[in-house]
């Protein structure tokens, strides 16, 4: 564990016994500690993504922003699990390059076991690359790196730092970028229900669905197309009961 703590980040356990980080710049930890790190990518991101397209011979995701790299390894874990058949492509910005590089000294949990191989590439190289999963990370300003994209990503999972500490991957602006590089029937999740983050992906013509686990907070999926596995809101009443609310905006 002390080899991964620096000036930047100290490891930290969460509730369900996995570690996560707490990030010194952004005076927030990776990953809910009372939700849990693991706990959190799965029930959050990795499950309810992979419960609409775990059919697709071929998915791609965009992890907004790799971070600890929890979902990405834990979409792996879930695809082994499984046994799913779909090829994976993970494309994953990045800004912080000292965070990388000491991933290969971090603590993660048993489901990781095995992963070592990965997760020394990606920490190395910011590559890897087999049959099933290709995993590319992007060491830079994730909106500059989403503008890259038209069309291209199934599953997108929104997991930057809080609104609050980094709203520019947050805005009404941002969410359009992002728009145009999923295809018309993506889909995204993310742990943020606030009524900002939900305007923001409303005023983009997403319909806004809660996605809701045992164990966890309650948290966001949100698809241009109807999603009948997950509670729509009703973001006109959301309106009119808040009249005043308004997207985070550039």
């Amino acid at each position: 564990m002390d080899k991964f703590n620096d000036e930047l980040h100290e490891i930290v356990l969460s509730e369900d016994g996995s570690f996560t980080a707490y990030s010194k710049e952004y005076d927030e930890h990776y990953h809910s500690t009372k939700d849990g790190a693991m706990k959190e990518s799965l029930l959050k991101h990795v499950l309810p993504a992979f419960k609409i397209k775990k059919n697709q011979e071929e998915i791609n995701i965009l992890d907004i922003c790799f971070g600890l790299g929890f979902n990405t390894l834990a979409t792996i874990y879930h695809h082994k699990k499984n046994s799913l058949y779909s090829k994976l492509n993970i494309y994953s910005p990045e800004l912080d390059t000292s965070l990388i590089s000491s991933l290969k000294n971090f603590t993660y949990p048993k489901e990781f076991d095995g992963f070592e191989n990965i997760i020394l590439e990606l920490s190395e190289k910011g590559v890897y690359s087999d049959e099933n999963f290709y995993i590319e990370i992007f060491l830079g300003d994730a909106r500059e790196y989403v503008k890259k994209f038209q069309e291209k990503f199934d599953i997108v999972y929104q997991d930057a730092f809080s609104p609050s500490s980094n709203p520019g991957l947050w805005t009404l602006e941002y969410f359009a970028d992002i728009k145009n590089a999923m295809k018309k029937d993506g889909m995204l999740t993310t742990y943020s229900i606030s009524l900002a983050t939900r305007l923001a992906l409303f005023r983009n013509d997403f319909k806004v669905y809660i996605n809701s686990a045992d164990g966890i907070r309650a948290a966001t999926v949100a698809s241009q197309d109807e999603l009948q596995e997950f509670t729509l809101v009703d973001m006109k009443h959301k309106i009119s009961c808040n009249p005043d609310a308004k997207p985070l905006m550039d």
